[in-house]
């Protein structure tokens, strides 16, 4: 294992947000990248200049919505699933598999669910039924890996500036902490959770009632680890700096630095 920085961004619309990205990626250098929302047409991709930015990239676009990539600095990911099985039909673009820098690279950009109750809320339980699923083998796997992303879920209250205003919010259904507590016990560790067990940090600030100037935020944007890869666990954090920038998603991104040995 190498010392590796791994971060997960929704970035709500990477053409709109591009300026923002590439300045992300310059400051802070992460060594694997997982994008989210790209809403974008796989052709409209801005290949050249992330390449140009010194990162190699694998994408899984749509129009207008949904969307995921990976990048590698200095590196090309190496595909090895596009979608979640378990449903042929389903035709959003929502789940992105690489092999990078040593690590198996799982990127997913779960449904939001919204209005709830309704059939957006039953397909969001049934893809996260489905992730659950095909989680479990991966965790049990021998070789490290991440599954980063934008869950959509606020696994508790600690996660959220207020839950009461939140109630009936797809984010907070019981359904939805219920889905991604069993994640958590096949035995994957919520990173960010696991660094700052007692702390109030957040991920997301909506548009509305200046959420972010008051850090009225929710923390939705996870990165969790097998048993293979736990043990190499040093930090994480949020770089929150990027959404107080100009044009900016209402996400920011969030990280684990990865040591070189074990630490537990």
């Amino acid at each position: 294992m190498k010392k590796l920085r791994i971060a997960t961004f929704n970035v709500n619309g990477i053409r709109a947000r591009l300026p923002n990205l590439l300045a992300w990626l310059e400051r802070e250098k992460p060594d694997i990248a997982c994008l989210q929302e790209l809403k974008s047409v796989d052709s409209a991709f801005p290949v050249a200049e992330l390449e140009a930015a010194g990162y190699g990239a694998i994408w899984h676009g749509q129009a207008s919505w949904n969307g995921v990539a990976i990048l590698a600095r200095e590196a090309q990911p190496l595909e090895s699933r596009r979608g979640l099985p378990g449903d042929e039909g389903d035709s959003h673009s929502r789940y992105l598999e690489a092999a990078v820098h040593g690590v198996l690279v799982g990127c997913l950009y779960l449904p939001n669910g919204n209005p709830q109750p309704g059939p957006k809320f039953d397909y969001k339980l049934a893809w996260f039924e489905r992730l659950i699923r095909y989680a479990e083998s991966l965790q049990s796997s021998e070789h490290p890996v991440v599954l980063a992303g934008d869950y959509n879920v606020v696994p508790t209250d600690l996660d959220i500036y207020n839950p009461r205003s939140w109630l009936k919010d797809a984010l907070l259904q019981p359904e939805s902490r219920e889905c991604y507590q069993r994640l958590l016990d096949q035995g994957w560790t919520d990173s960010l959770r696991h660094v700052y067990p007692h702390d109030r940090l957040y991920t997301f600030w909506d548009y509305f009632r200046q959420h972010w100037q008051k850090n009225s935020g929710l923390r939705i944007d996870h990165l969790l680890l097998n048993p293979a890869l736990s043990p190499y666990l040093q930090e994480a954090g949020v770089d929150a700096w990027v959404r107080n920038e100009p044009r900016a998603s209402d996400h920011a991104p969030t990280w684990i630095q990865l040591s070189s040995r074990k630490l537990r």
